[in-house]
């Protein structure tokens, strides 16, 4: 198992620990708080739970090597897992919407004071959990710890609206007891946007959309460093978990024999993957030029 996916399980380990502990503090406070916006943020918390396990089984997957059914590796699973947890965040989303509108419609008491303070608490642990698991995403390459962070990220939305709500409830008094539901309503609407932010990267990745036109560049770069490369054609990439794997055309000069033009093949292969540790494995195909 790489550095890079110990990492990541790592980081996917803290998230279950931390999701679940917010996630009781939230409904506890909530319960005894007089507070919708607090218990559907302790919803949200719960499926960012199932969902932190679900991209930890995956990640365990994506680890497993390459074998003859899977020539590519198991890497693939990983935007398979952004989908399922794509999939709470929607579910999470439309069961706080549907409770936040029945609450809206039932008089109840003014939340109390003391939710602010945990409240306050939580977003600032929440967006902590954001840019680390954000930082982590970035560092392994892995999609679903990227979902994972957006969802930590929702999250600390949520408790940001349930405390506006809160405020104005306490604030504005009779009347307004009902701010605080309405806030759990509008987080519902940044959770299905955050939905869509972490789906539209995954599905370009199980679609092999062209997305990395960086590493492109860094490919070509490598490839021209290799004596003997006179120019690169074709060249085309897919993300497989955290890793990529390349297909590349390279021009030689068309007096060259078939083994030189093999041999700079191989050295244009060991040098992309000397320069470019992420990738995983590099298919260069020789064309001649005059």
């Amino acid at each position: 198992m790489s550095e890079k996916i110990k990492e990541a399980i790592r980081t996917s380990y803290l998230s279950i620990a931390g999701n679940g502990c917010l996630a009781l503090a939230k409904f506890l406070a909530g319960f005894f708080g007089n507070s919708y916006a607090l218990i559907a943020d302790a919803i949200e918390s719960t499926a960012d739970v199932f969902s932190s396990f679900l991209v930890l089984v995956g990640l365990r997957y994506a680890a497993k090597p390459a074998d003859d059914n899977h020539p590519y590796g198991h890497g693939r699973v990983e935007p398979l897992i952004t989908f399922a947890v794509v999939g709470f965040l929607i579910v999470s989303a439309t069961v706080i919407a549907y409770e936040s509108i029945e609450n809206i419609r039932t008089p109840h008491e003014v939340p109390e004071p003391y939710t602010l303070i945990v409240l306050a608490i939580i977003i600032a642990i929440k967006e902590f959990f954001y840019r680390f698991v954000s930082k982590k995403s970035e560092e392994t390459n892995s999609s679903s710890l990227k979902a994972d962070a957006w969802h930590h990220r929702s999250d600390a939305i949520t408790s940001l609206t349930a405390f506006v709500g809160i405020s104005i409830a306490l604030v504005m008094g009779d009347g307004y007891e009902s701010a605080d539901d309405w806030a759990a309503l509008v987080a519902s609407g940044f959770i299905l946007f955050n939905a869509y932010l972490i789906l539209r990267p995954a599905l370009g990745e199980i679609m092999d959309e062209h997305m990395y036109d960086d590493l492109i560049e860094d490919i070509r770069k490598s490839a021209y460093s290799v004596k003997g490369v006179l120019g690169t054609e074709k060249c085309f990439v897919r993300k497989t978990g955290m890793t990529f794997h390349v297909d590349l055309h390279i021009n030689v000069a068309g007096y060259m024999s078939v083994k030189d033009g093999h041999d700079i093949a191989h050295k244009v292969k060991d040098k992309m993957l000397q320069d470019i540790p992420e990738i995983a494995d590099v298919l260069i195909h020789v064309e001649p030029v005059d």
